[in-house]
């Protein structure tokens, strides 16, 4: 019996980060975002308005851009680097993009960085978890 091992390449080829190169951008993007919606609303997600959504969405964009653009000309791929730069960068665009909501001048800010830091080891480790299972089932598979 001749085994067709075209399959087990594609499905390796399709499993490599390479087959979404904007998968980085878009997960960088959506988490500087969430974290500054979620923080702007105080956890209130009933209290979310149109323009929460746009102040979130540029935060988001410029802060997830500029943190992907680092990673990549730097080479990083240590989980830990990527999400203290999402952190950081996320930090520095919140406080220019729009006055602190509560606490001090910086407070939101801080807190907005620190969550989207979280949410990036979060995502991460889901990300490396479903990696690891799905390589499993594959070569149960075979």
């Amino acid at each position: 019996m001749v085994r067709d091992d075209t399959r087990d390449l594609t499905s390796a080829a399709l499993a490599t980060p390479s087959h979404k190169p904007l998968a980085p951008l878009v997960e960088n993007v959506s988490e500087s975002a969430i974290a500054c919606l979620v923080t702007m609303v105080q956890g209130n997600l009933f209290a979310m308005t149109l323009g929460h959504w746009i102040i979130a969405s540029r935060t988001g964009l410029v802060a997830g851009t500029v943190t992907t653009a680092a990673l990549l000309l730097a080479g990083a791929k240590r989980r830990w680097v990527a999400a203290s730069l999402l952190a950081a960068v996320t930090f520095a665009v919140d406080a220019f993009s729009h006055p602190s909501r509560f606490g001090g001048a910086a407070t939101e800010a801080m807190v907005t960085g620190l969550a989207a830091g979280a949410l990036s080891l979060l995502v991460g480790k889901v990300i490396a978890i479903r990696r690891s299972r799905s390589a499993l089932a594959r070569a149960d598979a075979t």
